[in-house]
């Protein structure tokens, strides 16, 4: 058994008869009252994700997971096939469970933590950013260059993203898997 002080992104705990991973965490210590935790949690079954408060010193019930390394193969509906880089063994997992589906390239690896009690997958950790190619981007209009002006952008996954209106067709871009959002382009 831990505690809220052992609260912290990315851990998997045992809550409402369902395993979850917290995604935000905020320790609030009012001028008047107990402090408490503020957290975000993500169901690793379903991917709903709720909002909850623990009072300090409450007691969690952590799930202990490994980490490995897997890459991605394929989609298949909404099925996504990755393959473990030591054993070769191949999983597939639902689209819910994935933090950034869209921004998933054949061939990209990611950590899968798995539960150690039953061996089944609870999460995927994205890279922090991928390079994807641009796909389709409407050409920047000549003069309108007010400042911060975004265009939507197709890359090569699918995925729309909001870019700068320099960005053309063929461009490989570095977008956070995180929030979804532009980050630079890439030089080759």
């Amino acid at each position: 058994m831990a505690s809220t002080a052992d609260i912290r992104n990315g851990l998997c705990i045992k809550f409402n008869h369902d395993i979850y991973k917290i995604v935000e965490f905020l320790h609030v210590k009012p001028g008047k009252g107990p402090a408490f935790v503020r957290t975000k949690l993500k169901s690793l079954t379903n991917g709903k994700v709720l909002d909850n408060t623990f009072s300090a010193g409450h007691k969690i019930d952590v799930v202990r997971v490994e980490t490995h390394t897997f890459q991605f193969l394929y989609a298949e509906g909404q099925e996504f096939h990755f393959m473990n880089n030591e054993t070769f063994e191949q999983i597939s997992l639902n689209r819910d469970i994935l933090d950034a589906p869209d921004l998933l390239k054949e061939g990209t690896n990611v950590m899968v933590q798995i539960n150690t009690e039953t061996d089944a997958p609870l999460a995927v950790d994205m890279p922090a950013s991928v390079i994807l190619e641009v796909t389709y981007a409407e050409p920047g209009v000549k003069g309108n260059t007010a400042t911060n002006a975004t265009k939507p952008a197709t890359v090569e996954t699918g995925a729309t993203v909001n870019v700068p209106l320099f960005i053309n067709e063929g461009d490989k871009i570095k977008i956070d898997t995180a929030t979804g959002s532009y980050m630079e382009r890439v030089k080759e």
